[in-house]
């Protein structure tokens, strides 16, 4: 059966509000971290100020340091480039999901785990890939291209180890996000018909216990499902305004996950952190059942 797709998106200006790139990194990598914790696919970063020149280079940031922390560490320096935009990468969090595995002994790989490699040089047998051990394992095949991050299914474990190529889809735990930055505004965005469900986040929504029942009934149908959320200063009920949209024609829920706030505001990342955490607790595995009883 076709895994389920979880995404959210967040707005360019998340990382507007904190001047220093220590800091921004340090929000980015709450946020990676937190679509790790609750099985995210995919990140959506959206511009918020469509006339903003500026966004551009903060999108690309903010899909830097969230592409740089999902990848493996043992991968990091073979496909990034020294670039002074990841000086504070240091401070981001260890994932610590599937994909990031802690052995790095050829020893102990056994076959029928996956890794992810990138490939390294051509061989007479095939492709030589880094896999994150002591020694490059072999894959049979010679039409990848060189220095390209691959998913890999180990096929023969000892001393020459041998992977073929596979599909994130094949594997049944959760195997990191992808990013992707969004050109178009989020009422484009949303209006694409890829998503569907698509649920908004805002303090100006209903409560989640007034909507929880039917949003669980579209949450278990669905198979591609959007969460998005606003900006440290303006939420999404006023980014879509400015698009001359309405955010309740827009999207199917516009919920507050966070009722009696105790602040003026919740940021964007601990909206994140409550909203998935509700989410997944109500709405994931066989949570749904005890929906509305």
């Amino acid at each position: 059966m076709e895994r389920k797709k979880l995404t959210i998106a967040v707005p360019a200006s998340v990382i507007s509000d904190t001047p220093h790139l220590r800091e921004k990194t340090s929000k980015i990598g709450i946020i990676g971290r937190a679509s790790a914790i609750f099985g995210v696919d995919e990140i959506i970063v959206y511009p918020d100020r469509v006339k903003n020149g500026k966004q551009k280079r903060e999108a690309d940031l903010i899909a830097l340091l969230l592409a740089y922390l999902e990848t493996p560490q043992y991968l990091r320096k073979r496909l990034f480039k020294l670039d002074p935009r990841l000086q504070f990468a240091g401070i981001l969090p260890p994932l610590r999901t599937p994909h990031h595995p802690l052995n790095r002994k050829i020893e102990k790989l056994k076959a029928g785990e996956y890794r992810e490699g990138v490939t390294l040089s051509k061989a007479k047998e095939g492709v030589l890939v880094d896999i994150g051990v002591e020694n490059p394992a072999l894959m049979r095949e010679n039409s990848w291209a060189l220095g390209k991050r691959l998913t890999l299914q180990i096929i023969k474990a000892g001393k020459r180890v041998e992977v073929q190529a596979a599909s994130r889809s094949e594997i049944s735990s959760y195997w990191g996000y992808k990013v992707v930055v969004e050109n178009h505004s989020f009422g484009k965005l949303v209006e694409s018909g890829k998503f569907d469900l698509t649920i908004a986040t805002s303090k100006f929504g209903l409560r989640f216990s007034e909507v929880a029942g039917k949003m669980g009934e579209k949450w278990k149908k669905a198979r591609y499902t959007l969460v998005a959320f606003g900006a440290p200063t303006r939420g999404l009920l006023e980014i879509v305004k400015d698009e001359g949209a309405n955010l309740d024609d827009l999207v199917d829920f516009v919920v507050n996950t966070v009722p009696e706030q105790g602040t003026d505001t919740v940021r964007t990342e601990e909206a994140i952190l409550a909203s998935l955490a509700i989410f997944n607790a109500q709405f994931r595995d066989n949570a749904l059942s005890s929906i509305g009883n």
